[in-house]
C-alpha cells in the first residue's frame, strides 16, 4: 500500500520540514524525533581483541574469533544499559545512538503524520538513509516485517526483557548478513539458558501529568539434564498513553507560527522573508462555515449568519492573521499514539551431544494503537438557495444568477472545518507470530555448523474511523422543507431532496479551479443507499443531528498480511589442522539461504469503489482510492567469508589480519546480484588497533516498490512557478522554464500565482503506483578507524571510526512537491518529471500527477563516531563507569533525480552535525546512581537551498533550533544479595522544552519525565 494519507490540510510547516519527513521513512510522512535523548549507560565497543584463548562468535562475522580485533565498527548496548535508561521502548533508547538518531518511534507515528496502518509503529533508521535500508536481525536471523510491502521490522515486536545486548554495525556487513543492509545491521542478541525467575514493573508519567507508561515483564527459565537443556518463558507488557497536540503549549498558544513576512520586500534583502506571527488561521474557512453568496466565492457570512471577518491575508500563502477562520493550531491531531503491546516468547534447547544441539523459539505479539488525526473539511461546497438550514439573512442576500459563472443555480458555496462531525481516527491491531527451529553443533574440533528454519507472519487490522461517503454526505446536506418544496408553504418537516426527487443538487465546485471537466463538479447520484437519508445541518457549529452523522460516516476496515520464510545454514571453522599462516590459522565460513517474502493488502471494499464518472476518485470522501495489493518474491543466496591472520606477535605487528566476504543472490524479481567486502585490522602494539573496510551493498526493490497497484493519493503543493518561489528558490533554470511552461498553456505568466489562490490550503489528487521495471540500488562504503586500549590505564577504551557511504541508482518515489520542482529546475522541460504532471489549460494549476519509484536518486553521507569508556574503582569509594559517545556528520546529501539539484541535508532538522551522550555510573554495595547528559547540535529550521538563496530568510536568532543539553538521573537500591530492589529516576530532569514554534526540536514534547519501579530475581536470575 503506497497511497499517502488522505485529503489533509496543508501544514504551514510543510515547506520547512519536507526534507526531514523524507529522511525519516519512505512509507509515511513522519514527524521528528520527540523524546529527549538519554545517555547510553553502557554502550561501548566490545573488547577489540580477546585476551584469553576462548573462541567467541560476535556480531559482524560468522567466523570464530580468537585474540583479534574486529575490522567492522561495532557498538553494543547491554541489558544493563536498557534497564538503567528508564525506557522500555527500545527505539526510544536506540535513537540516542548517533547512527540511529532519526529513527521512527511511537511519537513520530501519530496523528496526521501517521500513514494508514502505521500508528504506533517503531522503525530503525541507520545513518538517515531510510528504514528500508536498515537490516534488523534477532540472534543473527531475519524477522518478519512490520510494514506492508516492506521489510522494515517493527521494534515493538522485540521483547525488551529478553534482550541480552543490541549490536549496531553501521557498514560493511551486507555480504555477511543480507544484501539489503545498505546502511548497516542492528542485531538483537537474546538471552540464552536463562535459569530462575525475574520480575520487573515500572510506571512513569510526564511533568504535565500525561504520557503515562506502564511496563511489566516476567521471565522464568530452567536448566535441566545437567545444563544440556533449557526452557524459558517470557512475557512483556507495555502501555503508553496518548498525547494530544492541544496538551502542549504550542497547541494552546494563539496559533503562533513562522509565516511569510507580510512586509517582505524582494528588493530589500535586509527584511526577513519569514517572521513569527500569532493568531494564524486558514484563509476562507471556519469551524461553523465560511459562506460565499456570489461567484467570486469570497466568504461574506459565517455559518450562523454572522458577518465573516476575513482577517489579514498573508501574501503568497493560504493563511490569514486574525479573523473568523479556523486557527491552524486547531488542525493538529495527536503527538503520541496510545499503544498497548503484549509479547509472549518461548525458547527451548537441548544438547544431545557436542555435535547436535536442538533449539526452538516461538513468539506471539498482540500490539494495538489508537491515534486521532484531523477532521474532514469542505472546500467550496455548493448548496442551492432553498436549503432548509440556510440562515434567512444569508438567503435574502443572494442575488439572482449569483452562481452563473460556475453554471450553477442560485445558492451559496461554503468552506467548513468539520470538528463537530468527529475527527478521523485510526485503531490498529497487529498479531505477529514467529517461530524458529534449528540445529547447531561441532562437526570436528575446529568446525561448527548451524541450520535453521524461520517462519514469521504479521496480520494487521486497522480501522479508519469517521470517513464520509460522497453520495450520502451531499444528499444529507441538500435538505429542503417538505412543504415549501412541494406546495410553497413551509410545514417545518425537513427532508433530504433525494427522498422527494431522487436527485441531489449539492456538490463540490472547488475542483473547478483545477479542471473545468472534473466529475467533482457533477451532480452526485446515490450509490451506497436507496433510502434512509437524514438531513445534516452545517450552518453553525454543533447543530448537526447525531443520526445524520451515523448516516454519512463509515468506519473502514483494512487488513494486511505479511509472511516470511527463511531456510539458512552455514559452516565455520579454521584450517589449523592442515596449515597456519604466521599469524594463525585461516578462518572460513560459508553457507546458503533461501528466503520468501509475501505481502498482501486488502482494503475495505468501500475504499476501492469510485464515484460515478471517475475511476480515480473514491466514493469515500477525504481518502485516497485504494486497490488491493499482493506481491511476493523469493531469493536464493550463497555466501562465504575468510580471514587471513598474516602476522602475530612481531615487531610493529602484534596482529595483522585481512579478510573478505562475498554474497551472491538470485532474486525472482531482478535476477542475480553480488555484494562483497574487504577488510583489514592492524595492531602495531597491543594497545593500539587500526582497522578499515571497503564494501559494496546491494538492495533489491521491495514488494511495494515493485507491485503496488495504482491508487489515489492527495498531496499538498507549493507551486514552484508562483512568483515568490521563482524569485527565491530553485536553480538558474527555474524562471525561464516556468515562463515557458505556463505561457505554453496559454496562461499569462505575469498574473499566475497559485499560492494566493484558494487551493493553496488544500491538497491535490493524483495517482501513485509501483514500478516493476526498477532495478537494485548499489552502495559503496568504506570505513577507517582506530581503537586505543592502553595497558597502563586499565579499563580505558577509545574508539574512533570514519564512515563514507555513496548510494547510487537509489530507488526513490518523488513527492508531488519534488516532481513539480524537478520539472522546472532541470536544464529543459523535456524530463520525466514534467511528463508526470498535468496542468490545467485555463488556470495553469496542477490538476493531476503520477508518482512511482524510479532508479534515479543518489545519497551520500560521511562522518565520524567516537566512543570513550572508562571504568575504575578508587579505594573503597565504590566503582565508577564513564561512557561517552559523539557522532559527527560531515555530509548528508540527497539528489532525488538526475538533473535536479543536490539537497544538502546536513545540519537540517533531524540531521544535526553533532550528537553526543555521556553518563557516569557510581555503584557501592547495594546503591547505584546514574547521571546522563545528552547533547544535540543546532539544526536549521529551513532547508539549506532556501537559506543559500536567501540568507536573511528569518531573524538570525530563529534560523536554527539551538543546540541543547538534557539531563537524566536514576537511583537503584538493591536488597542484600541482589535478589530484589527498587529504582526511580527522571529523564530531562531540568525540563528542557522545545524551541519557539516547534513541538519537538531541539528536544521532545514530553518534558520532564518521572518513573519508578521494582524488580525481583530468584534463583540464578538474581543480579
Amino acid at each position: 500500500m503506497r497511497s499517502l494519507v488522505v485529503d489533509e490540510r496543508k501544514s504551514p510547516f510543510s515547506e520547512v520540514l519536507a526534507g526531514e519527513y523524507r529522511r525519516l521513512a519512505p512509507v509515511l510522512a513522519a514527524g521528528a524525533l520527540a523524546f529527549p535523548l538519554p545517555a547510553i549507560a553502557n554502550a561501548e565497543e566490545p573488547d577489540v581483541w580477546a585476551r584469553s584463548d576462548d573462541t567467541i562468535i560476535v556480531t559482524g562475522t560468522r567466523l570464530p574469533q580468537r585474540e583479534e580485533g574486529r575490522a567492522n565498527p561495532l557498538v553494543s548496548i547491554s541489558q544493563d544499559t536498557i534497564a538503567q535508561s528508564g525506557r522500555n521502548n527500545l527505539v526510544e533508547l536506540l535513537a540516542q545512538s548517533p547512527a540511529l538518531f532519526n529513527s521512527l518511534a511511537n511519537f513520530n507515528a501519530a496523528g496526521s503524520e501517521a500513514g494508514f496502518g502505521m500508528a504506533g509503529v517503531n522503525l530503525l533508521n541507520l545513518r538517515n538513509l531510510g528504514t528500508q535500508r536498515t537490516l534488523v536481525l534477532v540472534d543473527g536471523r531475519r524477522h518478519v516485517a512490520g510494514v506492508s510491502g516492506d521489510t522494515a521490522v517493527d521494534i515493538n515486536t522485540i521483547p525488551t526483557s529478553l534482550v541480552e545486548q543490541v549490536d549496531i554495525l553501521t557498514s560493511g556487513v551486507s555480504a555477511i548478513y543480507g544484501a539489503d543492509g545498505v546502511s548497516g545491521v542492528v542485531n538483537f542478541v537474546m538471552k540464552r539458558d536463562f535459569d530462575g525467575v525475574e520480575l520487573s514493573a515500572q510506571q512513569g508519567i510526564s511533568d504535565y501529568g500525561d504520557a503515562p507508561n506502564t511496563f511489566f515483564s516476567a521471565i522464568a527459565g530452567k536448566n535441566f539434564s545437567g545444563g544440556r537443556g533449557n526452557v524459558t518463558l517470557a512475557y512483556d507488557f507495555r502501555k503508553d498513553g496518548r498525547v494530544r497536540y492541544a496538551d502542549r503549549p504550542i497547541g494552546r498558544t494563539e496559533s503562533e507560527r513562522i509565516v511569510r513576512n507580510p512586509l517582505a520586500d524582494p528588493s530589500n534583502p535586509a527584511i526577513p522573508g519569514y517572521v513569527f506571527l500569532n493568531d494564524i488561521r486558514y484563509a476562507d474557512s471556519s469551524t461553523d462555515g465560511a459562506v460565499a453568496i456570489d461567484d467570486s466565492l469570497f466568504p461574506l457570512f459565517r455559518g450562523g449568519g454572522q458577518v465573516y471577518d476575513p482577517g489579514n491575508l498573508i501574501n503568497n500563502t493560504s493563511l490569514t492573521q486574525g479573523g473568523s477562520s479556523t486557527p491552524v493550531a486547531a488542525y493538529q491531531g495527536d503527538l503520541q499514539a496510545a499503544t498497548e503491546v503484549h509479547n509472549i516468547n518461548l525458547l527451548a534447547s537441548y544438547s544431545f551431544s557436542p555435535a547436535m544441539r536442538f533449539f526452538v523459539e516461538g513468539k506471539y505479539v498482540r500490539a494495538s494503537a489508537f491515534t486521532a488525526a484531523q477532521p474532514s473539511f469542505d472546500f467550496y461546497t455548493f448548496v442551492p438557495r432553498d436549503n432548509a438550514f440556510l440562515p434567512g439573512n444569508v438567503r435574502d442576500a443572494i442575488a439572482p444568477g449569483n452562481m452563473a459563472y460556475w453554471e450553477l443555480p442560485d445558492g451559496v458555496a461554503f468552506n467548513r472545518d468539520n470538528f463537530d462531525l468527529g475527527t478521523r481516527n485510526e485503531r490498529n491491531r497487529r498479531d505477529i507470530f514467529r517461530a524458529v527451529i534449528g540445529f547447531d553443533g561441532a562437526i570436528a574440533d575446529r568446525w561448527k555448523y548451524a541450520v535453521s528454519y524461520t517462519f514469521g507472519q504479521n496480520r494487521t487490522k486497522f480501522l479508519s474511523q469517521n470517513y464520509r461517503l460522497w453520495d450520502r454526505y451531499y444528499a444529507a446536506i441538500d435538505a429542503v422543507d417538505e412543504g415549501e418544496f412541494l406546495t410553497g408553504t413551509s410545514n417545518g418537516n425537513i427532508l433530504c431532496r433525494v427522498d422527494l426527487t431522487g436527485t441531489i443538487e449539492s456538490r463540490n465546485i472547488g475542483d473547478i479551479y483545477f479542471n473545468d471537466d472534473s466529475p467533482y463538479n457533477d451532480v452526485p447520484t446515490p450509490q451506497t443507499f436507496t433510502s434512509g437519508c437524514v438531513p445534516l445541518n452545517l450552518f453553525g457549529e454543533g447543530v448537526r443531528d447525531p443520526a445524520a452523522l451515523d448516516f454519512i460516516n463509515v468506519d473502514l476496515v483494512n487488513r494486511y498480511r505479511l509472511q516470511q520464510q527463511v531456510v539458512s545454514g552455514h559452516i565455520s571453522g579454521d584450517l589449523g589442522s592442515w596449515f597456519r599462516l604466521p599469524g594463525g590459522p585461516v578462518r572460513l565460513a560459508f553457507g546458503g539461504e533461501y528466503r520468501k517474502e509475501t505481502s498482501r493488502f486488502t482494503p475495505d471494499p468501500l475504499s476501492t469503489r469510485t464515484i460515478a464518472g471517475d475511476a480515480e476518485i473514491s466514493i469515500v470522501q477525504d481518502i485516497s482510492l485504494f486497490a488491493p495489493e499482493r506481491g511476493s518474491f523469493d531469493v536464493w543466496e550463497i555466501f562465504g567469508e575468510v580471514s587471513l591472520p598474516l602476522l602475530a606477535n612481531r615487531p610493529f605487528a602484534h596482529r595483522l589480519d585481512i579478510g573478505a566476504a562475498l554474497r551472491v543472490s538470485n532474486y525472482s524479481t531482478i535476477g542475480s546480484t553480488t555484494t562483497w567486502k574487504f577488510d583489514g585490522a592492524w595492531a602495531p602494539i597491543p594497545d593500539v588497533l587500526f582497522r578499515g573496510t571497503y564494501s559494496q551493498a546491494v538492495r533489491a526493490p521491495n514488494i511495494g516498490e515493485l507491485f503496488a497497484p495504482q491508487s489515489g493519493t492527495y498531496q499538498a503543493l507549493e507551486d514552484p512557478c508562483s512568483p515568490a518561489n521563482v524569485a527565491t528558490r530553485g536553480t538558474v533554470f527555474r524562471a525561464e522554464n516556468c515562463r515557458n511552461l505556463i505561457e505554453g498553456l496559454g496562461v499569462d505568466f505575469a498574473s499566475f500565482d497559485y499560492d494566493n489562490s484558494p487551493l493553496a490550503s488544500s491538497t491535490i489528487r493524483g495517482r501513485v503506483t509501483g514500478n516493476d521495471r526498477i532495478r537494485e540500488e548499489r552502495a559503496r562504503t568504506w570505513t577507517a578507524g582506530t581503537v586505543f586500549r592502553p595497558a597502563s590505564v586499565p579499563g580505558l577504551s577509545i574508539t574512533l571510526d570514519w564512515y563514507d557511504i555513496r548510494l547510487n541508482n537509489a530507488i526513490n518515489t518523488a513527492t508531488l512537491q519534488e516532481t513539480a520542482d524537478f520539472c522546472v529546475d532541470s536544464a529543459t522541460l523535456g524530463n520525466v518529471f514534467c511528463q508526470n504532471i498535468t496542468r490545467d489549460g485555463r488556470t495553469g494549476y496542477v490538476t493531476n500527477y503520477l508518482l512511482r519509484p524510479e532508479n534515479v536518486a543518489f545519497f551520500e553521507t560521511a562522518g565520524a563516531d567516537l566512543t570513550i569508556s572508562y571504568g575504575f574503582q578508587p579505594s573503597t569509594w565504590g566503582r565508577f563507569n564513564f561512557r561517552g559517545t559523539l557522532g559527527y556528520l560531515d555530509k548528508l546529501n540527497y539528489l532525488p533525480a538526475n538533473g535536479g539539484i543536490v539537497d544538502v541535508d546536513r545540519g537540517e532538522a533531524g540531521a544535526p552535525k553533532w550528537v553526543g551522550t555521556a553518563d557516569l555510573t557510581w555503584q557501592k554495595d547495594s546503591v547505584l546512581v546514574n547521571y546522563g547528559v545528552n547533547y544535540v547540535g543546532k539544526q536549521r529550521r529551513f532547508e539549506y537551498s532556501e537559506t543559500e538563496n536567501n540568507p536573511n530568510i528569518i531573524d538570525p536568532n530563529f534560523l536554527y533550533f539551538k543546540s541543547s543539553f538534557t539531563h537524566d538521573i536514576r537511583v537503584e537500591v538493591s536488597a542484600s544479595g541482589g535478589g530484589a530492589g527498587f529504582f526511580f529516576g527522571a529523564n530531562n530532569f531540568t525540563n528542557e522544552k522545545p524551541a519557539r514554534g516547534s513541538a519537538n526540536r531541539p528536544v521532545g514534547f514530553i518534558g520532564r519525565y518521572f518513573y519508578a519501579g521494582v524488580r525481583a530475581g530468584f534463583g540464578a536470575a538474581r543480579r
